[in-house]
C-alpha cells in the first residue's frame, strides 16, 4: 500500500510508516516542539549566557502557571549547552540548573547546588564552607548561567529564610558576575517583588495561556506536521481550535497531553487523523484531573 504523506514534514514521514504500537510509543515519547514564544525565551537565555562581565549582571524571571512549558524550555537550554571536556583537562559546565529544595533554607540550597555540580560536601559542614566550595566550583566549571527552578518553593519558608535566599541570589550574582535565571509560578514573581533590589535587576518573561491567535495557529500547524498519522488532520479548523482551548484552558501541558490522547486513539481506531470530532468523543478519557470539568463542559457545549 502506498501512503500519501505530504501532510507530514519530510523529516517525520518515516515515523508514519511504523507499526501502530511503535507509532503510539513515538506519540507518547517526550520531545521538544519549538514554537514562537518558547524560541523568544530561549533567544533571551542565549543572550544572558554570552553576556559580557559587568558589575551588575542582568537576571531573568521565567514564570507562568504550572504546565505552561518552563521545564521544557529549560531542558532544551541544557541540551543545547551540555558539559564540555576542556583541552586542558576537567569539564566546563556553561549552564548549571538547580531545583529549589523543599526545605528552602540556605543549607539545603547549597547542598542541592553542590549535588548537581558533583561537588563533594559534608552535610553537617558550616554554611560558609559550603558557600565557598560552591563559588569555587562555579568558577572552575566556567559556568555562564545559573538557573534556579521551582523558586516559588521558597514561600514555604519563614520570612527570615526568604530574605536569606534573596541575599544568597544577590551575593552569587554580584560575587561571580553571573546572570541568574529564576523559574517558577506567578507566586515567584510576587515574592521577588518584595525585594526592590532584585525586582530592579530581574527581567520578567511570562508564559501566558494560549488564545485563538496567530501563534496558536502556528503551534497547531507545527503539531500537525510531526504527528505520525496517515491522513491530514484538521487542527486548524475553527471548531477544532475552540474545542482544544475549551478543554485545556490554553495551558501548554494540558494541550500536549490532550493531543497525545486523541492521536493515540486515532491510531488505535484507524481514523488516522484529528478533527473537531476527535475532541468530542464521549468515551475520551482525559489524562489530567485538571481537565476533567473542562471536558464535561466542552462535551455539553
Amino acid at each position: 500500500m502506498t501512503l500519501e504523506l505530504e501532510h507530514i514534514h519530510p523529516q517525520y514521514r518515516q515515523f508514519a510508516l511504523l507499526p501502530d504500537e511503535a507509532r503510539i510509543r513515538w506519540v507518547r515519547s517526550d520531545r521538544y516542539l519549538g514554537y514562537a514564544r518558547a524560541e523568544r525565551v530561549l533567544e533571551r537565555l542565549e543572550i544572558l549566557i554570552d553576556y559580557p562581565t559587568r558589575d551588575r549582571m542582568p537576571c531573568l524571571l521565567l514564570f507562568g502557571a504550572p504546565g505552561m512549558g518552563k521545564t521544557k524550555i529549560l531542558s532544551k537550554l541544557l541540551r543545547d549547552h551540555p558539559p564540555i571536556a576542556k583541552a586542558t583537562g576537567g569539564t566546563a559546565v556553561p549552564v548549571v540548573c538547580v531545583q529549589m529544595p523543599p526545605e528552602p533554607d540556605e543549607r539545603s540550597f547549597y547542598q542541592e547546588l553542590l549535588r548537581v555540580m558533583n561537588g563533594a560536601f559534608v552535610a553537617s559542614a558550616p554554611i560558609p564552607s559550603m558557600r565557598q566550595v560552591a563559588r569555587r566550583l562555579l568558577r572552575d566549571l566556567g559556568t555562564k548561567l545559573l538557573v534556579v527552578d521551582e523558586v516559588q518553593s521558597m514561600l514555604s519558608g519563614s520570612s527570615r529564610q526568604q530574605r536569606i535566599f534573596f541575599n544568597t541570589l544577590r551575593f552569587l550574582t554580584n560575587d561571580l558576575r553571573l546572570p541568574i535565571v529564576c523559574a517558577g509560578t506567578d507566586a515567584a514573581r510576587v515574592a521577588l517583588m518584595t525585594d526592590p533590589q532584585l525586582a530592579d535587576r530581574f527581567e520578567a518573561a511570562e508564559l501566558v495561556g494560549w488564545t485563538d491567535d496567530a501563534e496558536f495557529h502556528q503551534l497547531l500547524r507545527g503539531i500537525s506536521l510531526i504527528l505520525p498519522l496517515r491522513k491530514p488532520s484538521q487542527l486548524l479548523d475553527p471548531a477544532a481550535r475552540q474545542q482544544i482551548l475549551a478543554l485545556t484552558d490554553g495551558n501548554t501541558g494540558r494541550l500536549f497531553r490532550l493531543i497525545e490522547t486523541v492521536a493515540v486513539e486515532a491510531i488505535s481506531s484507524g481514523r488516522e487523523c484529528l478533527d473537531e470530532g476527535s475532541f468530542r468523543q464521549k468515551g475520551l478519557v482525559m489524562p489530567l484531573l485538571s481537565m476533567l470539568d473542562r471536558s464535561r463542559r466542552a462535551l455539553a457545549g
